[in-house]
Parts: C-alpha cells; sequence; structure tokens
C-alpha cells in the first residue's frame, strides 16, 4: 500500500477509500469516496495532499462538477483540513455537523487550536481557508444525506469532539465512524484509544461506541485507517479508552511533569514501530492532553 492509492471497500459497493499520507505515512489517513447517484467525498485529509483525493475521483470516474457533496466527519484538521480545497475545485456542496461550521466559515480559532494540539507536526498541515458560508449545509443528528441510490443516516458522537458525526448506510450496512470506534492500526491489526484536548469526554466516548455498536454494522470505515469488520471492535476500543485513562490517572500521580509522563507511555507503546518515533510520541502527547483534562474537569465537578 502506498501514499495516494485507491482502494475498493470489498463490502460495500461503489465505495472507495484514498491513503492520504498522513504525517507523510501509509496506513495513517483515509478518505471515503462514494460513488452513487450523488456522489460524496467522505472526510478530506489535511488539505496538504488535495491532488490525492481528486486524482481518487478521476480514477473511479467522478467529475469535479459531478461531485455532489464533501462531508467532513468533523472539523479537525486531519479530517477536515481539505474541505476549502475540494469547495474549489468542485461544485460539491459541503455538509458538516452545525456545531462545526463556523470554523469551517472563520478557521482562524481553529488553525490556532490545532498548532498548539499537534505540536511540531504542525508542519504537515496546511492552513485552512475559509469556506464561503452559502456553500456549506449545516446537519444534526436525525438527518438523512440523499445520494440519490443510498441514504446516510446522521447521528451526532459528541464524545471525541463536541462537532463530531458518524454516518449509516443502512443499506450496505457500513458506519463511517469518524473518530468515534477509535484508531485501527491495520499492522497490529488492532483498534486503540484517542483522546485528544479539549473535547475528549470518557463517557461521551462510550456512549458514542455504544451507540454504532447498536446499529449493528458489518463494516465500521475508520478515519484513521481504512475498513475492518466491525464484528469485537467496539468493546476493543471501549476497554482500551478505559485503560488508557486509568494509566493516565494512575501517572499523573507518580509523574512531575507531562514530558516524564509521555516518555513513560512511549517505552511502554508498540505504534513507534509502526507510525515511526516522532508520529507515535506526538499522538501520545496529544491523547494525554486530553486525558489530563478530562480528568481535572471530572475532578472538580
Amino acid at each position: 500500500m502506498s501514499i495516494g492509492d485507491v482502494y475498493s471497500v470489498a463490502s460495500v459497493p461503489d465505495c472507495y477509500y484514498v491513503d492520504v499520507g498522513l504525517y507523510g505515512r501509509t496506513e495513517y489517513g483515509s478518505v471515503y469516496v462514494y460513488d452513487t447517484e450523488r456522489p460524496a467525498v467522505i472526510d478530506t485529509g489535511l488539505g496538504t495532499n488535495p491532488e490525492h483525493i481528486l486524482g481518487a475521483l478521476d480514477e473511479v470516474g467522478i467529475g469535479r462538477d459531478e461531485l455532489a457533496y464533501v462531508i467532513p466527519t468533523h472539523v479537525h484538521l486531519d479530517h477536515a483540513g481539505g474541505a476549502w480545497v475540494l469547495a474549489e475545485e468542485t461544485d460539491a456542496t459541503v455538509l458538516a455537523h452545525e456545531a462545526g461550521v463556523k470554523h469551517l466559515v472563520d478557521p482562524e480559532r481553529l488553525w490556532a487550536g490545532t498548532k498548539t494540539a499537534v505540536g511540531d507536526r504542525i508542519e504537515y498541515y496546511t492552513e485552512p481557508e475559509p469556506i464561503p458560508e452559502e456553500r456549506i449545509t449545516a446537519l444534526e443528528g436525525g438527518d438523512e444525506i440523499d445520494l440519490g441510490d443510498r441514504t446516510l443516516d446522521v447521528y451526532h458522537a459528541p464524545g471525541h469532539a463536541f462537532h463530531q458525526a458518524i454516518f449509516h448506510d443502512a443499506g450496505t450496512d457500513v458506519v463511517f465512524a469518524a473518530d468515534a470506534a477509535g484508531i485501527y492500526v491495520p499492522e497490529l491489526d488492532r483498534v486503540i484509544e484517542t483522546s485528544p484536548p479539549p473535547g475528549f469526554d470518557l463517557e461521551a466516548v462510550i456512549e458514542d461506541a455504544r451507540a454504532i455498536e447498536e446499529l449493528a454494522p458489518e463494516t465500521i470505515c475508520y478515519g484513521h485507517f481504512g475498513p475492518v469488520s466491525a464484528e469485537g471492535r467496539i468493546d476493543e476500543y471501549v476497554e482500551a479508552t478505559e485503560r488508557w485513562v486509568e494509566a493516565v490517572e494512575t501517572a499523573r500521580a507518580e509523574f512531575d511533569d507531562e514530558d516524564a509522563m509521555v516518555e513513560h507511555f512511549r517505552e511502554r507503546a508498540d505504534t513507534p514501530e509502526v507510525w515511526g518515533e516522532r508520529s507515535a510520541a506526538g499522538e501520545i502527547r496529544m491523547n494525554l492532553q486530553g486525558a489530563l483534562r478530562y480528568l481535572e474537569n471530572r475532578d472538580e465537578a
């Protein structure tokens, strides 16, 4: 598998995904192309390599004037960073949860928060430009996205981020899960936690994950990374997230500062072997900050 390669989602007709090379690595960030009567792109990557998504449209046979929708699952820039580029390059309407629309229209605060959250990995990002408000349609839980021969049911999933939505196609038994079902690491065949600041909330994360379980999909399409059989994955994610928060709670009582905690978890992680030391350490730090903030909020409640 190489960056820019396009693959079929085997269990979902007319659905494809492209490896957009998140942080310069393979099998880390996926964007989905739905070749339905009203074609859609689900998630958009960082915006750094839009040619991979545009190339996927070309490979699938969707013209720039034929793309109906660009649908970021949430406005974290590893999912929505390319939305403005696709809005410029196509005639598509951008669909996003209502809580995130303002950040697409005016991304200044989103960009500032991203720089704080991802640290030196900001070099992989492209600063987003505003999307004209008239090009965006706001979504809320309970909406349906009409793709012509398919329908996506919209569910608000705020545990990972208050502006996150997931999409269920009951006709093909698939959920586009954003980050609500964790991060799937193909090389490890394992689902791991994701707990970025500022919005991570353990109880809400579990509620979102169990909501996906209630839908009983055959396939989960992960933003990180790729389509996977749903069997057992929700339990795996919930257990991993609960263990992670417990481990962070123990570590904050043992270590004096964040750097020491990052090193503690880095030494015990196997993701550096997959993602490289820098990317893995960056993910650990970001997840640590989110979990610590959650614990602080819980303590103050």
